[in-house]
């Protein structure tokens, strides 16, 4: 076997989409180590590196063997009762069996088993070479790359996400002979495509990277990041500034460009009257540029561009850079000067021709239901009430400006800055913005008061409306993105310490559906005419839905947060009512559950709620009632009641106060009496007045652990 070497594969193409460039380069390399993997080809495969420019894919795998191993195959064939007659003679099963192997009955073995025996075909075939596995296990990898519309070019049968160029596969020094999608292999890659538009001599695969940096390609997207994330911090330090660079907008450069080179730039500071985040958008989402801050924050004239070139004249591209921001900045200027002159609350006549929702009326129906949900939520978790409505009443409006229908994602940050300048107030104009978080995972939620109302109560209605009328999600279909608003409004409850009653809060935003909203979501009946409604079962039925919607969300945010599902389920057995109040329980079951005490305690409860569900089943009657001393037969009987009612008086104060920790720990000394009752006692007593009345003492006792949670379920 030859001795192993470095395998390169560099399939070239035109440019490819510099958003899903990572995605098809690290599919490109899963795709070529699991076909090498498949296979038996040996090699350093873990550490195995995927490169890619905007005009390249290609992976790169050391210590690559020549050949596959020895592959040692085994067919079973016809089971032994069937592969010889009543005369011991081969059956025609057997001989065809033989035959498909391409030997002689007598060249087959037997495998006996414990389930039976069976003739097997055994051999040991030569591995194949790397060389005429490799352009298959190529194809194998391309055909699996995450390729939505891929390409046809030209006349050809096959098709790609973009027409393709070149091929390089190298095995060491030698050409991998073979074709992928109608190019042949060979040695010679390309270079930038102006700064060295000769093709490239690939010595080896090693020399590869080495090779296309000498002709100005940095195939390696992490240096390409490398070096712009360091330019750019050079040049913004120039100016005395400050560079904001996400990773999305870096990697985004990164794939734009196979040598980049900063260029500095500035634009009019007539400009910086615009809201910054106009600016920002369009320097950033539009032109790929990176903005400059001061060391307050405060958006500068300065903004840096990157080139896929180093020029002998980098002024000329600093011109043209300046030179396509300036049109895109007039405009966002013009926007904000003509929206201005437009208060903002003029805008609500014209959302009743704005369609939400067919069943749910326009954006006015729907800025109408969030007004009144905000007056009354508002009033009930002491916020202005009068902030909340009018916040509510304008937070459509801003969807109308010419701003936001330039660039849709500035709603709510727009509304922000209208309602400012137009003396709305700052409770007012802050909640215009805020309520829209969060806005993605990861994000805050609403840090103002107002912002907090109004981000509930539109949420309440926008689950409500939409699942009314039938479109809740399916699979992975949410266009409404309702399990997005279902967490937030989730989150915005809990983290903001509202305490309102998740339920009834639903119930009043379905109060406020037009019934055709109702209506909509209700199938035909069998015999194909609209189904009647009934108004009050229909909200019945969606508030269940809604509620166990919003907690399915709710699993997710805890499990991240480190709960077990056995803590959630046993803090959602007793439905709290309020959110916060939910996870104040959750927080001190988690608590609970470091105790030596909470295994012990656990297992008690669980075998009290089986005892207690056994006698419901026998009698019909849930045990229960006022523990009478007077029916006590042994001293742990007495020592249990004791103990419960020392531990009801002692976690009254803290009950009330909502300090379930307090509460559990308390609970948690109620270990000794309860185990030594469960030693010393018979339940199931023959005397019915003293079952009964164990029974009620073990009712009282899953009763004060159940003020927290059902602790039989951890």
């Amino acid at each position: 076997m030859s001795a192993a070497k470095s395998l390169l594969i560099e399939l070239g193409t035109e440019e490819l989409p510099p958003k899903a460039l990572d995605e098809l380069s690290q599919a490109f390399l899963d795709g070529i180590v699991q076909g090498l993997s498949r296979r038996g080809i040996e090699g350093a495969l873990d550490t195995a590196r995927a490169y890619c420019t905007p005009r390249r894919l290609a992976v790169y795998v050391p210590a690559v063997a020549a050949t596959q191993p020895e592959q040692h195959i085994e067919r079973r064939g016809p089971a032994l009762n069937a592969a010889l007659d009543a005369q011991g003679q081969p059956s025609r099963a057997l001989t065809g069996f033989a035959q498909s192997c391409g030997v002689e009955v007598s060249q087959l073995e037997k495998l006996e088993t414990d389930k039976g025996a069976w003739f097997v075909f055994r051999a040991v075939k030569a591995g194949q070479p790397l060389a005429s596995l490799l352009p298959e296990i190529v194809e194998e990898a391309l055909k699996g790359l995450p390729i939505p519309r891929p390409m046809r070019w030209s006349d050809h049968d096959y098709t790609f996400v973009r027409p393709v160029h070149w091929l390089v596969m190298l095995h060491g020094a030698d050409i991998i002979d073979g074709g992928v999608l109608g190019l042949k292999s060979g040695r010679k890659s390309r270079g930038h495509r102006f700064m060295h538009p000769n093709p490239v001599h690939v010595t080896d695969a090693d020399g590869w990277l080495d090779a296309l940096r000498a002709a100005k390609v940095l195939a390696d997207p992490l240096e390409r990041r490398d070096r712009i994330r360091d330019e750019i911090a050079r040049t913004a330090a120039q100016t005395g500034g400050e560079p904001r660079l996400d990773d999305a907008l870096l990697n985004e450069i990164a794939n734009l460009t196979e040598w980049p080179a900063v260029i500095a730039c500035t634009f009019e500071r007539e400009f910086l009257a615009v809201p910054p985040e106009a600016l920002v958008t369009t320097m950033e989402t539009n032109q790929k540029f990176v903005p400059v801050f001061d060391a307050t924050g405060k958006l500068t004239e300065h903004f840096i561009g990157i080139a896929n070139i180093e020029s002998k004249d980098p002024a000329e591209i600093r011109k043209g850079y300046e030179r396509v921001i300036r049109p895109r900045f007039a405009d966002a200027k013009f926007f904000w000067d003509e929206d201005l002159k437009t208060p903002l609350a003029s805008y609500q006549e014209s959302l009743k021709n704005v369609t939400y929702q067919q069943a749910l009326g326009s954006l006015w129906d729907k800025s109408v239901r969030v007004a009144e949900l905000s007056r009354v939520i508002a009033s009930r978790v002491g916020v202005d009430a009068g902030a909340a409505t009018r916040a509510a009443s304008l937070a459509k409006c801003d969807l109308l400006t010419r701003m936001v229908g330039e660039f849709p994602e500035l709603q709510g940050v727009m509304g922000r800055y209208y309602a400012q300048r137009q003396d709305e107030g700052t409770a007012v104009a802050q909640a215009l913005d805020s309520y829209y978080q969060p806005r993605f995972a990861g994000d805050a939620i609403a840090a103002d008061a107002v912002g907090q109302v109004l981000a509930v109560a539109e949420r309440l209605d926008t689950l409500a409306g939409i699942f009314a009328v039938g479109m809740k999600p399916s699979g992975n279909k949410d266009p409404f993105a309702l399990r997005r608003a279902a967490l937030g409004l989730a989150r915005t409850l809990v983290e903001a310490g509202l305490e309102l009653d998740l339920r009834a809060s639903f119930a009043e935003a379905l109060e406020l559906l037009p019934d055709a909203a109702l209506a909509a979501g209700l199938k035909p009946g069998k015999d194909g005419k609209p189904p009647v409604l009934d108004a009050g079962a229909r909200r019945a039925a969606l508030l269940g839905e809604l509620t166990e919607f919003v907690f399915d969300r709710l699993r997710g945010y805890y499990a991240e947060l480190g709960f077990t599902t056995e803590q959630f389920e046993s803090v959602l057995a007793v439905s709290p009512v309020t959110l916060p109040d939910f996870d104040r329980r959750l927080r001190a079951v988690a608590e609970f559950g470091r105790r030596p005490e909470a295994a012990s305690l656990a297992a008690a409860n669980k075998r009290v709620a089986n005892i207690l569900r056994k006698a419901e089943e026998e009698t019909g009657i849930a045990p229960g009632g006022a523990v009478d001393p007077a029916c006590f037969e042994s001293p742990a009987e007495h020592d249990l009641a004791g103990a419960l009612d020392a531990a009801l008086a002692d976690t009254a104060g803290p009950r009330a106060d909502g300090d379930y920790t307090a509460v559990l720990t308390r609970l948690a000394r109620l270990q000794a009496p309860v185990d030594a009752f469960f030693e010393g006692v018979l339940v199931n007593a023959e005397d019915a007045r003293v079952r009964a009345n164990r029974l009620a003492l073990l009712a009282s006792l899953k009763a004060q652990f159940s003020t927290v949670a059902d602790i039989a379920r951890l």
